[in-house]
Protein backbone atom coordinates (compact mmCIF):
# COMPACT_ATOMS: atom_id res chain seq x y z
CA UNK A 1 0.00 0.00 0.00
CA UNK A 2 2.80 2.43 0.92
CA UNK A 3 4.65 1.75 -2.35
CA UNK A 4 1.46 2.34 -4.34
CA UNK A 5 1.07 5.71 -2.62
CA UNK A 6 4.68 6.54 -3.44
CA UNK A 7 4.09 5.77 -7.14
CA UNK A 8 0.93 7.91 -7.24
CA UNK A 9 2.94 10.72 -5.69
CA UNK A 10 5.49 10.60 -8.49
CA UNK A 11 2.78 10.43 -11.18
CA UNK A 12 1.04 13.50 -9.75
CA UNK A 13 3.96 15.61 -11.02
CA UNK A 14 3.42 14.48 -14.60
CA UNK A 15 0.02 16.09 -15.12
CA UNK A 16 0.13 18.02 -18.37
CA UNK A 17 -1.67 21.05 -19.78
CA UNK A 18 -3.05 23.56 -17.31
CA UNK A 19 -3.48 21.02 -14.51
CA UNK A 20 -1.41 22.01 -11.50
CA UNK A 21 0.66 19.16 -10.01
CA UNK A 22 -0.54 17.85 -6.67
CA UNK A 23 1.62 18.33 -3.58
CA UNK A 24 4.04 15.56 -2.73
CA UNK A 25 3.06 13.39 0.25
CA UNK A 26 5.81 10.76 0.48
CA UNK A 27 9.59 10.79 0.52
CA UNK A 28 9.85 7.98 -2.01
CA UNK A 29 7.46 9.68 -4.42
CA UNK A 30 9.64 12.78 -4.20
CA UNK A 31 12.75 10.74 -4.99
CA UNK A 32 10.95 9.28 -8.02
CA UNK A 33 10.18 12.82 -9.20
CA UNK A 34 13.75 14.00 -8.75
CA UNK A 35 15.06 10.91 -10.55
CA UNK A 36 12.65 11.42 -13.47
CA UNK A 37 13.85 15.01 -13.87
CA UNK A 38 17.57 14.18 -13.66
CA UNK A 39 18.04 15.57 -10.17
CA UNK A 40 18.83 12.40 -8.21
CA UNK A 41 22.40 11.12 -8.25
CA UNK A 42 23.16 7.58 -7.06
CA UNK A 43 26.60 7.05 -5.57
CA UNK A 44 28.54 3.84 -5.87
CA UNK A 45 27.97 1.54 -2.87
CA UNK A 46 30.10 1.46 0.27
CA UNK A 47 31.18 5.11 0.53
CA UNK A 48 32.51 5.89 4.00
CA UNK A 49 30.11 7.25 6.61
CA UNK A 50 32.82 9.55 7.93
CA UNK A 51 33.13 12.61 5.66
CA UNK A 52 32.92 10.85 2.26
CA UNK A 53 29.11 10.88 2.07
CA UNK A 54 28.99 14.50 3.24
CA UNK A 55 31.70 15.47 0.73
CA UNK A 56 29.74 14.06 -2.23
CA UNK A 57 26.44 15.57 -1.02
CA UNK A 58 28.10 18.97 -0.54
CA UNK A 59 29.60 18.92 -4.05
CA UNK A 60 26.11 18.32 -5.48
CA UNK A 61 24.43 20.78 -3.11
CA UNK A 62 21.67 22.71 -4.89
CA UNK A 63 21.99 20.67 -8.10
CA UNK A 64 21.08 17.10 -7.23
CA UNK A 65 19.89 15.02 -4.31
CA UNK A 66 22.08 12.01 -3.65
CA UNK A 67 21.28 8.40 -2.72
CA UNK A 68 24.05 6.40 -1.05
CA UNK A 69 23.53 2.60 -1.21
CA UNK A 70 25.19 0.47 1.46
CA UNK A 71 26.97 3.40 3.18
CA UNK A 72 29.98 2.10 5.05
CA UNK A 73 28.67 -1.40 4.29
CA UNK A 74 25.40 -0.73 6.17
CA UNK A 75 22.21 -2.23 4.67
CA UNK A 76 20.20 1.00 5.15
CA UNK A 77 20.73 3.56 2.36
CA UNK A 78 21.38 7.24 3.11
CA UNK A 79 19.80 10.11 1.17
CA UNK A 80 20.71 13.81 1.25
CA UNK A 81 19.94 17.09 -0.52
CA UNK A 82 16.16 16.60 -0.81
CA UNK A 83 15.19 20.29 -0.79
CA UNK A 84 18.33 22.25 -1.60
CA UNK A 85 16.69 24.66 -4.06
CA UNK A 86 13.70 27.03 -3.66
CA UNK A 87 12.28 25.85 -6.99
CA UNK A 88 12.22 22.28 -5.67
CA UNK A 89 10.21 23.34 -2.64
CA UNK A 90 7.69 25.03 -4.93
CA UNK A 91 7.43 21.82 -6.96
CA UNK A 92 6.85 19.77 -3.82
CA UNK A 93 3.99 22.13 -2.91
CA UNK A 94 2.58 22.03 -6.44
CA UNK A 95 2.84 25.83 -6.84
CA UNK A 96 4.94 28.39 -8.67
CA UNK A 97 8.02 29.74 -6.83
CA UNK A 98 6.42 33.14 -6.18
CA UNK A 99 3.48 31.38 -4.49
CA UNK A 100 5.52 29.46 -1.88
CA UNK A 101 5.18 31.93 1.00
CA UNK A 102 1.46 32.47 0.40
CA UNK A 103 0.85 28.71 0.29
CA UNK A 104 2.76 28.19 3.53
CA UNK A 105 0.89 31.08 5.19
CA UNK A 106 -2.41 29.56 4.11
CA UNK A 107 -1.46 26.19 5.61
CA UNK A 108 -0.53 27.80 8.93
CA UNK A 109 -3.85 29.68 9.04
CA UNK A 110 -5.91 26.61 8.04
CA UNK A 111 -4.21 23.53 9.53
CA UNK A 112 -5.77 20.07 9.18
CA UNK A 113 -5.97 17.78 12.24
CA UNK A 114 -4.03 14.55 11.83
CA UNK A 115 -5.70 11.22 11.04
CA UNK A 116 -4.67 8.36 13.33
CA UNK A 117 -4.19 4.88 11.84
CA UNK A 118 -3.67 1.51 13.49
CA UNK A 119 -0.98 0.08 11.22
CA UNK A 120 1.86 2.00 9.65
CA UNK A 121 4.84 1.47 7.39
CA UNK A 122 6.94 3.27 10.02
CA UNK A 123 6.44 0.31 12.38
CA UNK A 124 6.99 -2.62 10.03
CA UNK A 125 10.18 -3.45 11.96
CA UNK A 126 10.55 -2.87 15.72
CA UNK A 127 13.83 -2.99 17.68
CA UNK A 128 13.52 -2.90 21.46
CA UNK A 129 17.13 -3.96 21.92
CA UNK A 130 18.61 -0.65 20.82
CA UNK A 131 22.08 -0.13 19.38
CA UNK A 132 22.15 3.03 17.27
CA UNK A 133 25.78 2.50 16.29
CA UNK A 134 24.82 -0.79 14.65
CA UNK A 135 21.20 -0.27 13.56
CA UNK A 136 21.51 3.11 11.79
CA UNK A 137 24.00 4.52 9.24
CA UNK A 138 24.63 7.89 10.90
CA UNK A 139 27.26 9.95 9.02
CA UNK A 140 29.98 12.25 10.31
CA UNK A 141 29.70 15.50 8.35
CA UNK A 142 32.17 18.30 9.02
CA UNK A 143 35.85 18.09 9.91
CA UNK A 144 35.65 18.87 13.63
CA UNK A 145 32.20 17.43 14.39
CA UNK A 146 32.32 15.40 17.58
CA UNK A 147 31.33 12.16 15.86
CA UNK A 148 28.16 11.01 14.12
CA UNK A 149 25.06 13.25 14.19
CA UNK A 150 21.40 12.74 13.33
CA UNK A 151 20.66 16.01 11.53
CA UNK A 152 17.29 15.51 9.81
CA UNK A 153 15.33 14.07 12.72
CA UNK A 154 11.97 15.65 13.54
CA UNK A 155 11.84 15.68 17.34
CA UNK A 156 8.25 15.32 18.56
CA UNK A 157 7.34 16.04 22.19
CA UNK A 158 4.12 16.74 24.11
CA UNK A 159 3.33 19.62 26.43
CA UNK A 160 3.03 17.90 29.86
CA UNK A 161 0.26 20.34 30.81
CA UNK A 162 -1.93 20.09 27.70
CA UNK A 163 -0.80 17.02 25.77
CA UNK A 164 -0.43 19.01 22.54
CA UNK A 165 2.56 18.02 20.44
CA UNK A 166 5.41 20.14 19.12
CA UNK A 167 7.69 19.31 16.18
CA UNK A 168 11.20 20.69 15.71
CA UNK A 169 14.65 19.71 14.45
CA UNK A 170 17.66 19.55 16.78
CA UNK A 171 21.22 18.40 16.27
CA UNK A 172 21.53 14.97 17.90
CA UNK A 173 24.93 13.51 18.68
CA UNK A 174 25.17 9.72 18.85
CA UNK A 175 26.88 9.38 22.25
CA UNK A 176 26.35 5.66 22.82
CA UNK A 177 24.30 2.65 21.72
CA UNK A 178 21.08 4.09 23.20
CA UNK A 179 22.11 7.67 23.95
CA UNK A 180 21.90 11.00 22.12
CA UNK A 181 23.23 14.40 23.10
CA UNK A 182 20.80 17.18 22.16
CA UNK A 183 21.09 20.95 21.79
CA UNK A 184 17.79 22.45 23.00
CA UNK A 185 17.49 26.16 22.29
CA UNK A 186 15.03 28.25 24.39
CA UNK A 187 11.94 27.24 22.43
CA UNK A 188 8.94 24.98 22.90
CA UNK A 189 10.65 21.60 23.38
CA UNK A 190 12.88 23.11 26.04
CA UNK A 191 9.84 24.68 27.73
CA UNK A 192 8.11 21.27 27.86
CA UNK A 193 11.24 19.67 29.26
CA UNK A 194 11.62 22.30 31.97
CA UNK A 195 8.08 21.52 33.18
CA UNK A 196 8.81 17.78 33.25
CA UNK A 197 12.23 18.24 34.87
CA UNK A 198 10.78 20.47 37.59
CA UNK A 199 8.51 17.54 38.47
CA UNK A 200 11.47 15.14 38.41
CA UNK A 201 10.07 13.38 35.32
CA UNK A 202 11.59 12.52 31.92
CA UNK A 203 9.95 13.91 28.79
CA UNK A 204 8.89 11.39 26.14
CA UNK A 205 10.22 12.21 22.67
CA UNK A 206 10.14 10.62 19.24
CA UNK A 207 12.73 11.36 16.55
CA UNK A 208 11.40 10.86 13.04
CA UNK A 209 13.94 10.41 10.24
CA UNK A 210 12.85 10.28 6.60
CA UNK A 211 9.64 12.17 5.76
CA UNK A 212 8.31 13.96 2.69
CA UNK A 213 9.62 17.50 1.98
CA UNK A 214 6.44 19.28 3.12
CA UNK A 215 6.33 17.54 6.50
CA UNK A 216 10.01 18.39 6.86
CA UNK A 217 9.29 22.04 6.00
CA UNK A 218 6.33 22.20 8.39
CA UNK A 219 8.54 21.27 11.31
CA UNK A 220 10.31 24.61 10.94
CA UNK A 221 7.20 26.80 11.18
CA UNK A 222 7.40 29.56 13.79
CA UNK A 223 4.13 28.65 15.45
CA UNK A 224 2.75 29.48 18.92
CA UNK A 225 3.06 26.99 21.75
CA UNK A 226 0.45 24.20 21.67
CA UNK A 227 0.31 24.21 17.87
CA UNK A 228 1.15 20.81 16.37
CA UNK A 229 3.21 21.47 13.24
CA UNK A 230 2.07 18.13 11.77
CA UNK A 231 -1.30 19.82 11.14
CA UNK A 232 0.50 22.26 8.82
CA UNK A 233 1.88 19.31 6.90
CA UNK A 234 -1.66 18.02 6.40
CA UNK A 235 -2.78 21.40 5.07
CA UNK A 236 0.15 21.49 2.64
CA UNK A 237 -0.69 17.96 1.49
CA UNK A 238 -4.32 18.86 1.02
CA UNK A 239 -5.42 16.00 3.31
CA UNK A 240 -4.93 15.11 7.00
CA UNK A 241 -1.52 13.61 7.73
CA UNK A 242 -1.72 9.95 8.74
CA UNK A 243 -0.09 9.37 12.13
CA UNK A 244 0.42 6.32 14.33
CA UNK A 245 0.86 5.95 18.09
CA UNK A 246 4.40 5.15 19.21
CA UNK A 247 5.04 1.67 20.60
CA UNK A 248 6.49 3.01 23.90
CA UNK A 249 4.63 6.30 24.47
CA UNK A 250 1.53 8.34 23.69
CA UNK A 251 3.27 10.36 21.00
CA UNK A 252 1.93 10.27 17.44
CA UNK A 253 4.36 10.17 14.53
CA UNK A 254 3.94 10.27 10.72
CA UNK A 255 2.76 6.85 9.61
CA UNK A 256 4.80 6.90 6.39
CA UNK A 257 8.08 7.84 8.08
CA UNK A 258 11.14 5.80 7.22
CA UNK A 259 12.61 5.53 10.76
CA UNK A 260 11.42 6.48 14.26
CA UNK A 261 13.52 6.59 17.43
CA UNK A 262 11.41 6.49 20.60
CA UNK A 263 12.91 7.69 23.86
CA UNK A 264 12.90 10.28 26.61
CA UNK A 265 14.80 13.35 27.66
CA UNK A 266 16.37 12.54 31.02
CA UNK A 267 15.89 15.02 33.91
CA UNK A 268 18.77 16.51 35.91
CA UNK A 269 21.40 15.13 33.55
CA UNK A 270 23.72 16.94 31.14
CA UNK A 271 26.61 15.41 29.21
CA UNK A 272 29.25 16.80 26.80
CA UNK A 273 27.98 17.48 23.25
CA UNK A 274 29.66 19.16 20.28
CA UNK A 275 31.35 20.74 18.47
CA UNK A 276 29.11 20.52 15.41
CA UNK A 277 29.11 22.38 12.07
CA UNK A 278 26.09 24.71 12.18
CA UNK A 279 24.16 26.92 9.75
CA UNK A 280 26.32 30.06 10.26
CA UNK A 281 29.16 28.02 8.66
CA UNK A 282 30.96 27.80 12.01
CA UNK A 283 31.04 25.15 14.73
CA UNK A 284 28.58 25.17 17.60
CA UNK A 285 30.75 24.90 20.70
CA UNK A 286 31.14 21.91 22.98
CA UNK A 287 29.20 22.08 26.24
CA UNK A 288 27.22 19.97 28.67
CA UNK A 289 23.80 19.48 27.12
CA UNK A 290 20.57 17.50 27.37
CA UNK A 291 20.55 13.72 27.07
CA UNK A 292 18.03 11.48 25.28
CA UNK A 293 17.79 7.77 26.11
CA UNK A 294 16.37 5.67 23.25
CA UNK A 295 14.03 2.82 24.21
CA UNK A 296 12.98 1.55 20.77
CA UNK A 297 13.70 1.98 17.07
CA UNK A 298 11.00 1.31 14.48
CA UNK A 299 11.28 1.55 10.71
CA UNK A 300 9.99 0.48 7.33
CA UNK A 301 11.25 -2.66 5.66
CA UNK A 302 14.37 -1.47 3.78
CA UNK A 303 14.18 2.12 5.10
CA UNK A 304 16.02 5.24 3.98
CA UNK A 305 18.07 7.39 6.37
CA UNK A 306 17.87 11.10 5.55
CA UNK A 307 20.86 13.23 6.55
CA UNK A 308 21.29 17.01 6.19
CA UNK A 309 24.85 18.27 5.80
CA UNK A 310 25.37 20.98 8.39
CA UNK A 311 25.60 24.42 6.79
CA UNK A 312 24.48 23.20 3.34
CA UNK A 313 21.65 24.64 1.24
CA UNK A 314 19.13 22.08 2.49
CA UNK A 315 19.93 23.12 6.07
CA UNK A 316 19.56 26.82 5.26
CA UNK A 317 16.41 26.71 3.11
CA UNK A 318 14.46 24.48 5.48
CA UNK A 319 14.85 27.08 8.20
CA UNK A 320 14.59 30.12 5.94
CA UNK A 321 11.33 29.66 4.01
CA UNK A 322 9.01 29.04 7.01
CA UNK A 323 10.58 32.05 8.74
CA UNK A 324 9.99 34.21 5.68
CA UNK A 325 6.31 33.23 5.68
CA UNK A 326 5.98 34.01 9.38
CA UNK A 327 7.82 37.32 9.14
CA UNK A 328 5.73 38.39 6.14
CA UNK A 329 2.51 37.68 8.03
CA UNK A 330 3.88 39.50 11.08
CA UNK A 331 4.82 42.63 9.12
CA UNK A 332 1.59 42.74 7.09
CA UNK A 333 -0.45 43.12 10.28
CA UNK A 334 0.98 46.62 10.75
CA UNK A 335 2.34 47.45 7.30
CA UNK A 336 -0.04 46.35 4.52
CA UNK A 337 2.24 47.95 1.93
CA UNK A 338 4.94 45.29 2.51
CA UNK A 339 5.12 43.36 -0.74
CA UNK A 340 7.65 40.60 -0.06
CA UNK A 341 10.41 39.47 2.30
CA UNK A 342 13.51 37.36 1.77
CA UNK A 343 16.06 35.88 4.17
CA UNK A 344 19.25 36.16 2.15
CA UNK A 345 21.51 33.19 1.59
CA UNK A 346 24.52 35.37 2.46
CA UNK A 347 22.91 35.92 5.86
CA UNK A 348 22.58 32.12 6.26
CA UNK A 349 18.79 32.39 5.72
CA UNK A 350 18.45 33.56 9.33
CA UNK A 351 20.22 36.84 10.02
CA UNK A 352 19.75 39.18 6.99
CA UNK A 353 16.22 40.14 5.93
CA UNK A 354 15.37 42.03 2.73
CA UNK A 355 11.96 43.73 2.71
CA UNK A 356 10.25 45.09 -0.41
CA UNK A 357 7.65 47.83 0.13
CA UNK A 358 5.38 50.24 -1.71
CA UNK A 359 6.62 53.31 0.13
CA UNK A 360 3.90 55.65 1.43
CA UNK A 361 5.70 58.11 3.69
CA UNK A 362 9.14 59.00 4.96
CA UNK A 363 10.31 57.25 8.12
CA UNK A 364 8.14 54.23 7.42
CA UNK A 365 11.12 52.03 6.54
CA UNK A 366 12.55 52.48 10.05
CA UNK A 367 9.25 51.38 11.60
CA UNK A 368 9.31 48.30 9.36
CA UNK A 369 12.85 47.54 10.50
CA UNK A 370 11.74 47.64 14.15
CA UNK A 371 8.81 45.40 13.34
CA UNK A 372 11.11 42.90 11.66
CA UNK A 373 13.51 42.87 14.62
CA UNK A 374 10.53 42.12 16.88
CA UNK A 375 9.38 39.36 14.55
CA UNK A 376 12.29 37.05 15.40
CA UNK A 377 15.30 37.61 17.61
CA UNK A 378 17.63 35.97 15.07
CA UNK A 379 17.19 38.91 12.65
CA UNK A 380 20.42 40.89 12.70
CA UNK A 381 20.19 43.11 9.60
CA UNK A 382 17.19 44.49 7.70
CA UNK A 383 17.40 46.22 4.31
CA UNK A 384 14.21 47.91 3.10
CA UNK A 385 13.89 48.58 -0.65
CA UNK A 386 11.30 49.81 -3.15
CA UNK A 387 9.03 47.73 -5.36
CA UNK A 388 11.35 47.99 -8.37
CA UNK A 389 14.13 46.07 -6.56
CA UNK A 390 14.23 42.26 -6.80
CA UNK A 391 14.94 41.21 -3.21
CA UNK A 392 15.86 37.68 -4.32
CA UNK A 393 18.77 39.08 -6.36
CA UNK A 394 21.69 40.07 -4.08
CA UNK A 395 23.16 42.35 -6.77
CA UNK A 396 19.87 44.31 -6.99
CA UNK A 397 19.73 44.80 -3.22
CA UNK A 398 23.37 45.88 -3.11
CA UNK A 399 22.67 48.31 -5.98
CA UNK A 400 19.78 49.83 -4.01
CA UNK A 401 22.05 50.31 -0.99
CA UNK A 402 24.76 51.81 -3.21
CA UNK A 403 22.44 54.37 -4.87
CA UNK A 404 19.61 55.06 -2.38
CA UNK A 405 21.22 54.82 1.06
CA UNK A 406 23.23 57.33 3.07
CA UNK A 407 24.58 56.13 6.42
CA UNK A 408 24.15 59.44 8.28
CA UNK A 409 20.39 59.56 7.67
CA UNK A 410 19.28 56.06 6.63
CA UNK A 411 21.07 53.81 9.12
CA UNK A 412 19.55 52.41 12.33
CA UNK A 413 21.62 50.58 14.96
CA UNK A 414 20.18 48.85 18.04
CA UNK A 415 22.93 47.82 20.45
CA UNK A 416 22.86 45.24 23.24
CA UNK A 417 19.87 43.35 21.84
CA UNK A 418 18.99 39.65 21.87
CA UNK A 419 20.23 37.70 18.89
CA UNK A 420 21.22 34.19 17.91
CA UNK A 421 23.30 32.15 20.32
CA UNK A 422 24.89 30.46 17.31
CA UNK A 423 26.21 33.77 15.95
CA UNK A 424 29.93 33.60 16.81
CA UNK A 425 30.22 37.41 16.78
CA UNK A 426 27.57 37.77 19.51
CA UNK A 427 28.31 37.72 23.22
CA UNK A 428 26.32 34.75 24.50
CA UNK A 429 23.51 35.67 22.12
CA UNK A 430 23.65 39.43 22.81
CA UNK A 431 24.70 41.72 19.96
CA UNK A 432 23.61 44.58 17.73
CA UNK A 433 21.01 44.97 15.00
CA UNK A 434 21.32 47.16 11.92
CA UNK A 435 18.66 48.52 9.59
CA UNK A 436 19.27 50.19 6.22
CA UNK A 437 16.65 52.30 4.48
CA UNK A 438 17.50 51.88 0.78
CA UNK A 439 14.27 53.42 -0.53
CA UNK A 440 13.94 56.48 -2.76
CA UNK A 441 12.81 59.79 -1.20
CA UNK A 442 9.17 60.38 -2.04
CA UNK A 443 9.80 63.99 -3.07
CA UNK A 444 12.77 63.25 -5.34
CA UNK A 445 12.58 64.65 -8.90
CA UNK A 446 11.27 61.96 -11.25
CA UNK A 447 14.43 61.64 -13.34
CA UNK A 448 16.84 61.55 -10.38
CA UNK A 449 16.02 57.92 -9.52
CA UNK A 450 14.72 56.82 -12.93
CA UNK A 451 16.30 53.45 -13.76
CA UNK A 452 17.87 53.23 -17.20
CA UNK A 453 16.15 50.94 -19.68
CA UNK A 454 16.63 49.96 -23.31
CA UNK A 455 13.22 50.01 -25.06
CA UNK A 456 12.21 46.60 -26.38
CA UNK A 457 14.89 44.68 -24.46
CA UNK A 458 12.46 42.27 -22.86
CA UNK A 459 10.61 41.63 -26.11
CA UNK A 460 13.65 40.63 -28.18
CA UNK A 461 13.50 37.06 -29.52
CA UNK A 462 17.19 36.15 -29.60
CA UNK A 463 16.48 33.00 -31.59
CA UNK A 464 15.25 35.15 -34.49
CA UNK A 465 17.96 37.81 -34.49
CA UNK A 466 21.14 35.84 -33.78
CA UNK A 467 23.05 33.50 -36.09
CA UNK A 468 26.12 31.29 -35.41
CA UNK A 469 29.23 33.43 -35.06
CA UNK A 470 31.95 31.04 -36.16
CA UNK A 471 32.08 32.61 -39.67
CA UNK A 472 31.86 36.21 -38.53
CA UNK A 473 34.56 37.31 -41.01
CA UNK A 474 32.63 35.88 -43.92
CA UNK A 475 29.42 37.48 -42.70
CA UNK A 476 31.15 40.86 -42.68
CA UNK A 477 32.36 40.33 -46.27
CA UNK A 478 29.06 39.15 -47.74
CA UNK A 479 26.57 40.82 -45.41
CA UNK A 480 24.71 37.54 -44.95
CA UNK A 481 25.22 34.38 -42.84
Amino acid sequence: MAEATDRRDAQSFEAGGSNRPKPVTTLRGWLDHLAASGRLAVARPDLALSFEIAAVAKRLDGRKATLFPRPGGHPIAVVSGLVSDRQWIAEAMGVEPHEVLARFQEAVLHPLPCREVGNAAAQEVVHRDVDLTRQLPVPVHNEHDNGAYITAGLLIARNPATGVQNVSIHRLQVSGPDRLGALLLPRHTNTFFEVAEAAGQPLDVAIVVGVDPLTLLSSQAIAPIDFDELTIAGALHGAPLAVVKCVTSELRVPADAEIVLEGRLLPHLREPEGPFGEFPQYYGERARRHVIEIAAVTHRTNPLFHTIVGGGLEHLLLGGIPREATLLSHLLRSFPNVRDVHLALGGVCRYHLHVQIAKRQEGEAKNIMMGAFAGHYDIKQVIVVDEDVDIHNPAEVEWAVATRFQADRDLMVVSESQGSRLDPSARNGVGAKMGLDATKPLDAPDMKFKRIRVPGEDAVDLGKVLVPGEDWRGILRTGAP
